[in-house]
């Protein structure tokens, strides 16, 4: 990946009560945290959607029939899901990840203020790679031991491994952290209205069934001036890496898959699904959709859009 960008703080409008997160990384061309969404919010619910068609790669099927097969999938690779990222993106995944949770800056505290509790919902998260990351900016790069993560998977085998993974973390941390076993289209009765300071997701928004009501899910869970933080496979803007890109994604990525983890399919759906995603800018429409702000295009290309940072953030009105 090309060098790191230089991170900036945000200036943001916000009450000392209303606002606790505090983003560093500003796009060059980014202004103050557009009131550009929506005067209302969509109706759409997860109530009665199981058999509204949607896509599982290249396939058409239910709701209900995707969220089965995902849970196929991702229990399947469970536990070679970390090593195959580092096969499939040459290690850079890991690059994207360090970067992600570094412009977000979790547990930042401004000059002259003291710090305050923060709570992360890191969603999709099973196996704990972005929660530790941001466990460790918080508490050992900006020292505020208030910041906590809760880990959220729809799968118990992502969530295993997460736990398992967790246990090297330092006890502080370790105090810091809890999972939570939730769809993140409907997380009523698991997580509270404006509660969250932060919400991420890794790799995970691509596969879910509606991520609509997702994106609405994530708007009702943040505290006003909350932040919602995205990181995914995007589309790639120039041809040339495109279609090298391209190349390697569908040749290479499943027979990787069938060598080193016994599963090929798995794998092969891994791949459409990042084809399926939508664009950068579809993307942050579905963002403003939901009734977030963003600042400037409202999102980061990494590596020439094969991967892109998305931000909104929740109105402080």
């Amino acid at each position: 990946m090309a060098s790191r960008p230089g991170l900036r703080s945000i200036a943001a409008a916000s009450t000392s009560a209303s606002r606790t997160f505090a983003p560093r990384f500003v796009p060059p061309t980014s202004r103050s945290f557009a009131s550009t969404h929506p005067a209302s919010r969509p109706t759409t619910t997860t109530n009665d959607t199981s058999d509204r068609p949607t896509s599982f790669g290249f396939e058409t099927v239910t709701e209900s029939e995707k969220r089965e097969r995902v849970a196929g999938v991702f229990s399947s690779v469970a536990d070679s899901y970390d090593r195959m990222n580092d096969m499939m993106s040459l290690g850079v995944h890991r690059l994207w990840k360090d970067h992600y949770v570094s412009s977000l800056n979790p547990g930042y505290t401004p000059p002259g203020q003291a710090a305050r509790p923060q709570h992360i919902l890191d969603i999709a998260g099973g196996t704990g790679d972005i929660a530790f990351r941001h466990l460790h900016t918080a508490h050992v790069l900006n020292r505020n031991p208030d910041v906590r993560v809760t880990i959220s998977d729809i799968n118990p085998d992502m969530l295993e491994v997460g736990k398992k993974r967790s246990s090297i973390l330092p006890a502080s941390q370790q105090a810091a952290l809890s999972f939570l076993q939730a769809n993140a289209e409907d997380l009523t009765g698991k997580v509270a209205d404006n509660s969250m300071d932060l919400y991420t997701v890794a790799f995970g928004i691509r596969n879910f069934s509606n991520m609509p009501a997702a994106l609405q899910e994530a708007h009702r869970v943040l505290k006003p001036g909350g932040v919602f933080a995205c990181l995914e496979f995007s589309k790639v803007g120039n041809a040339l890496l495109d279609s090298v890109y391209k190349r390697w994604s569908f040749g290479a990525i499943p027979m990787i898959g069938h060598l080193v983890a016994g599963d090929r399919d798995s794998y092969q759906y891994l791949v459409e699904s990042i084809e399926n995603f939508p664009s950068q800018e579809d993307f942050r429409q579905l963002i403003l959709d939901a009734g977030f702000g963003v600042a400037g295009q409202g999102y980061e290309d990494l590596t020439g859009g094969i991967a892109a940072i998305h931000r909104g953030i929740k109105p402080l009105a």
